[in-house]
């Protein structure tokens, strides 16, 4: 029984034996605990200043509306870039937006829309943060540690977020919203050092694309020619956009549909994300990904959305929290688990940009829909859409999984590279 369990444990975390990728993991870690701080306090400063479901949409717009906006060229820049070199660029932009929101917080007066012009340029440094950080975690560890550095890095953001609210709310209710940004703005220094730390020579670097014409065309095109990339995209987009609005929808329906405070909500948010954790860190053993295993968490995430859409009052939302955030996590991580191991590493950035987009890039459009719909029809509306778009999702991946290919597994697999790697340049 011992040995079972320390070989289970060596399997879960067996990418932190690689030196770059635990620096990457430890780096990221302190850093996305600074990020949620943000995030979380930035929502409820524009909630309690305007009492708008609409207002906290339009935020949540401006923050990942860049992603949309230059999520392809973004991708396209990672191909081209020292992934290194590019994540320092950026994180040092993004700590300079931490320190101007702590710096309108601070002032007694600051116009909600200058917090939306900085949330702004934030989601600018997210759109080239993201391909880039995503297709750096696949160049720091062996291929057969691909899927498990995925997982655990996926564990990173999860348990940053049991961290970051928690601390967000007892920061809010003791020394106010600018502290949360000053903190938040100091911790890039954490993932700045790890990242100047990194060896570079131990790097398992994929080509660099060359500069040529309608680069960006050519990632649509490949990924319209590999089922398994444009499924999996497609269902990211619908959940995306309805589902995944957490910081639209769950203020809302804590502080106003059940009745909490601001440390309630923080401390939803936190258990949510332990769930979250225990959902990273279960999938962290798996070595294949099918996708069937996206229907079927993208379904499971739809079932505890709708049974939270339902749930009497606060203290029964909190069981029901910690499934929605396992299942959210395994949806997540099977599904860029998909792209990171099924794409050629050439159109890697481009692909993980494309998913960006789709996810992250369809908050601008869901977020101030569910806005409106919480103002509407209350929170409670807000939150069953988000569970019958993800059930809608994984009822339409599971047609689709039948008509195009019953036994799309992806794994490592040399063949796979190749003929991706003949399309990249047939392209």
């Amino acid at each position: 029984m011992k040995r079972r369990l320390g070989n289970a444990t060596r399997d879960t975390f067996r990418s932190l034996s690689v030196r770059n990728f635990r620096l990457f993991f430890t780096g990221q870690f302190i850093t996305q605990v600074g990020n949620w701080l943000t995030m979380i306090a930035l929502a409820l400063l524009v909630l309690d200043r305007t009492g708008s479901g609409v207002a906290v949409g339009l935020l949540v717009a401006c923050q990942f509306g860049p992603v949309l906006l230059f999520g392809a060229w973004a991708g396209l820049v990672a191909d081209r870039s020292d992934k290194r070199r590019l994540l320092l660029i950026v994180q040092t932009v993004a700590m300079a937006q931490s320190f101007a929101l702590a710096t309108l917080a601070f002032m007694h007066h600051a116009p909600i829309a200058s917090f939306y012009v900085v949330a702004a340029l934030g989601g600018f440094a997210t759109a080239f943060d993201n391909p880039a950080r995503r297709s750096y975690v696949v160049e720091l560890v062996p291929q057969d540690h691909v899927q498990n550095a995925v997982s655990l890095n996926s564990a990173v953001m999860t348990s940053s977020r049991i961290f970051g609210p928690a601390l967000a709310g007892l920061l809010i209710s003791t020394v106010g919203y600018g502290w949360c940004f000053l903190v938040d703005a100091i911790s890039y220094i954490g993932v700045l050092v790890a990242l100047w730390m990194i060896d570079p020579a131990k790097v398992r670097s994929g080509p660099l694309a060359a500069r040529g014409k309608a680069q960006v065309r050519a990632g649509l095109s490949y990924v319209r020619q590999v089922p398994v990339l444009w499924i999996s995209l497609a269902m990211m987009a619908i959940v995306g956009t309805l589902t995944f609005n957490f910081q639209v929808v769950f203020p809302l329906f804590v502080k106003k549909t059940l009745g909490g405070s601001t440390i309630d909500f923080t401390l939803i948010y936190a258990v949510t994300s332990i769930g979250s954790l225990i959902g990273a860190l279960a999938t962290a053993r798996r070595k294949t990904v099918d996708l069937r295993d996206v229907v079927l968490t993208t379904a499971a995430f739809g079932i505890a959305m709708s049974v939270l859409a339902v749930v009497p009052n606060l203290a029964s939302a909190y069981p029901i929290v910690i499934v929605v955030g396992l299942t959210s996590i395994a949806f997540m991580t099977t599904s860029t688990a998909i792209v990171q191991l099924r794409a050629d590493p050439a159109m890697r950035g481009r692909v993980l940009a494309l998913q960006a987009m789709v996810f992250l890039g369809s908050t601008p459009i869901g977020g101030p829909i569910l806005g409106v719909i919480c103002d509407a029809f209350g929170a409670r509306a807000g939150v069953a859409v988000g569970g019958a778009a993800a059930l809608g999702a994984a009822a339409w991946g599971a047609y689709m999984l039948r008509r195009v290919h019953p036994t799309a597994t992806v794994e490592p697999d040399k063949d796979l590279v190749a003929s991706g790697a003949e399309l990249s340049v047939a392209s």
